[in-house]
């Protein structure tokens, strides 16, 4: 039985993921974000989502091209900012599109 566990946790973190990243896409194209910021925005929908998770994956959108970041001084402490790119914001349109569909039909 553990395995089973295992395995659906597995699923249900990788599906959630996908989900921050869209979040964290809609939310960059409003306004420049920062990782403690965005791990306090998904408290606010009841996701208690570590650093760990968070960061690596604004590494990741980044690096492929779906945020731009811009690096500020606040107080002497460095605080990278994202916002949705270009390509980043052409994603979220269709995410959105898709999205919207399948979680119609499944609700």
């Amino acid at each position: 039985m553990p395995e089973i566990n295992k395995k659906i946790q597995k699923y249900l973190n990788k599906i959630l993921n996908g989900l921050i990243q869209i979040h964290i896409l809609h939310h960059a194209k409003q306004e420049p974000i920062y990782g403690s910021w965005m791990i306090e925005e998904l408290k606010k929908h009841g996701y208690n989502v570590s650093p760990g998770t968070v960061y690596p994956l604004l590494h990741k959108m980044e690096a492929e091209k779906l945020l731009t970041k811009k690096i500020e001084f606040i107080e002497g402490k460095r605080r990278v900012y994202y916002e949705t790119s270009k390509q980043g914001e052409i994603l979220l349109r269709e995410l959105k599109d898709k999205v919207q569909e399948l979680f119609h039909e499944i609700l």
